[in-house]
């Protein structure tokens, strides 16, 4: 198996696993401020997976591309996050 997709889908495990215990955590805690608290954490977590995964991936392509489009990539990526940590 590949380095690279071996490492990206870790990354996508240990993110679903964090989302899981965050829910069960919510569901334990059974209150929405608490809950609320706890769901504003898991707005980092997506992102910086997002990030970390795209990273490996873009490293273990980087051969393979032009320094053009890896620029598209980046402002793409770039644009995403703009639109989910916009306020």
């Amino acid at each position: 198996m590949d380095k690279f997709v071996a490492s990206m889908a870790s990354l996508r495990v240990i993110s679903g696993s964090i989302e899981i215990a965050a829910a069960l955590y919510m569901l334990k805690l059974a209150q929405v401020d608490k809950a609320l608290a706890v769901n504003s954490l898991l707005a980092f977590v997506g992102p910086t997976v997002l990030i970390l995964t795209t990273t490996i991936g873009l490293i273990g392509i980087a051969d393979k591309l032009s320094w053009g489009k890896i620029a598209w990539i980046f402002f793409g990526v770039s644009c995403l996050l703009i639109g989910i940590l916009k306020k």
